[in-house]
């Protein structure tokens, strides 16, 4: 066995183990109502992306791999497909984000109260 050898096993165990972008995008929106998808232009990091936007502002993100496939996979189910180059992001998904942060934050803050007490009760 060569050195590179247990290198390669390692990435090929896992490959097929992980669903599709298609797929999972379809098992993502059956589960939400009111869902929208966003293509996401090409950058020089990723390919051409699409969020799906639920009613609620509840968002995913997948690579699709061209603007043409994701106009397909949205036409395919049904659901207004839009350039966000164009359009911009909905503001539900800004509010979402802002209400997990929020929550997250309060989470945190609760936490460490708890612990706080915690310490005082100890002593």
């Amino acid at each position: 066995m060569g050195l590179l050898d247990r290198f390669r096993s390692r990435r090929s165990a896992g490959a097929g183990k992980a669903p599709d972008a298609e797929s999972y995008l379809r098992e993502w929106t059956s589960a939400r109502i009111g869902v929208e998808a966003f293509v996401e232009p090409r950058t020089t990091v990723t390919e051409t992306t699409v969020v799906f936007v639920a009613h609620d502002g509840e968002w995913t993100r997948r690579r699709v791999g061209n603007p043409k496939r994701a106009t397909k996979l949205a036409r395919s189910m049904q659901i207004p497909i839009y350039d966000v180059l164009l359009v911009g992001y909905p503001k539900r998904m800004r509010d979402h984000d802002a209400r997990e942060r929020a929550l997250r934050k309060k989470v945190r803050q609760e936490e460490m109260l708890r612990q706080l007490r915690e310490k005082d009760r100890d002593r």
